[in-house]
C-alpha cells in the first residue's frame, strides 16, 4: 500500500494512493500514528480497502500533502552514510554509524515550503530514504531488523551548516529548525519495494541535477542501522529513521553552494515518489 496523510496543516485526513489515484480513507478511524502502527493498523487498514473497493471517494484534486505520518516521538538521522558524501566533506568514513535527532517539529509536508530560518547563512538540502518503524524495538537483531519495519518513505533532510558545525554543540542545532524536514510525498509499505539496498535517489535546484546516488552504496545498510539504533534508545511504532545522504550537498561544492529565497527543489527515490519544496526567507509573522 501507499499511505498519504492530506488536507489543511494540521488538520490532516488519512488516505491511499491505488493506481495512482488519492482515496480518502478517513472513515477508517484514526491517523497514522503510533497508535495505528502499535494496533496493526496497517493490517486493519489494507482489510478496510479492500471491504470497501469501489466505494472509496477520491480526495478533492488540488488537495495538499502533509507528513504521510503523523508527529512521531522521534525522527532519528544517521550522518555520513554514504563513502562519496563522507568524502565530499572532509570527513573520515565512521567506524559506526553517526546518529543525531531531528525536532519532530520541523516535519511538513512534501510540497510545503523551505523557509531559510532567521540568521541562517548555510542552508542545505539532503536527499534521503527514510525508514518507518512498525513496532516497538529495543536491542534488535540485525537478522530480525525487517521486521520491525512498516514502510518507506522520501524525506529531505534540510541543514544549516553553520548552525550544525560552527556554533560549538551537537548537529542537531542546524537539522531541526521549523520545515527542516519535508516527508513523503507518500509512504510505501515494504512490498511495494523490491530491493531497498539498490534505489535511486537524486535532488536538483532549479532544474540542475545535485545528488544522484544509489543505496547500494550505503556505507550501514537499512537492517543495520535498525539494529544499531536500538542499542542506544527505544523505537516506537512510527518513529522515522532517515538513512543519509549521498555526495552533491551544497557544503560539498568549492566553493560552498546554499539554498536562497527564489529557489525551487525537487527530490525523489525510486518506488518513493518526487516532492517540490519552493525556498523562501524567514518572515516574523504578527502575533
Amino acid at each position: 500500500m501507499k499511505l498519504i496523510r492530506w488536507g489543511a496543516e494540521g488538520k490532516e485526513k488519512t488516505g491511499v494512493i491505488i493506481n495512482d489515484i488519492w482515496y480518502d480513507t478517513s472513515a477508517f478511524g484514526g491517523d497514522y500514528n503510533e497508535q495505528f502502527f502499535e494496533d496493526n493498523g496497517l493490517e486493519r487498514l489494507a482489510e478496510f480497502v479492500k471491504a470497501n473497493e469501489g466505494k472509496l471517494i477520491p480526495v478533492p484534486e488540488g488537495s495538499r500533502l502533509g507528513s504521510p505520518v503523523a508527529r512521531p516521538s522521534k525522527l532519528i538521522c544517521i550522518g555520513l552514510n554514504y563513502a562519496d558524501h563522507a568524502k565530499e566533506t572532509n570527513a573520515p568514513l565512521p567506524p559506526e554509524p553517526v546518529i543525531f535527532m531531528k525536532s519532530t517539529t520541523a516535519l511538513t509536508g512534501p510540497f510545503d515550503q523551505i523557509t531559510i530560518p532567521k540568521n541562517s547563512v548555510k542552508t542545505d538540502w539532503e536527499v534521503e530514504l527514510a525508514v518507518v518503524i512498525s513496532k516497538k524495538a529495543s536491542y534488535v537483531e540485525e537478522a530480525d531488523a525487517l521486521n520491525y519495519v512498516a514502510g518507506y518513505v522520501l524525506h529531505n533532510d534540510v541543514s544549516e551548516r553553520e548552525f550544525q558545525i560552527e556554533r560549538n554543540g551537537t548537529w542537531d542545532k542546524g537539522k531541526g529548525c521549523d520545515t527542516f524536514a519535508p516527508l513523503g510525498p507518500f509512504l510505501a509499505t515494504q512490498d511495494e519495494i523490491k530491493d531497498v539496498d539498490n534505489l535511486r535517489l537524486w535532488l536538483s535546484v532549479n532544474g540542475k541535477i545535485m545528488q544522484d546516488g544509489n543505496t547500494s552504496n550505503f556505507i550501514f545498510n537499512v537492517p543495520f542501522v535498525i539494529s544499531y539504533v536500538s542499542q542506544f534508545m527505544t523505537l516506537l511504532p512510527g518513529d522515522v529513521i532517515s538513512t543519509g545522504t549521498p555526495a552533491g550537498v551544497g557544503l560539498g561544492f568549492k566553493p560552498p553552494v546554499y539554498l536562497k529565497a527564489g529557489d525551487v527543489v525537487e527530490l525523489g527515490i525510486d518506488g518513493l515518489g518526487v516532492s517540490r519544496q519552493e525556498v523562501f526567507d524567514y518572515v516574523k509573522l504578527a502575533d
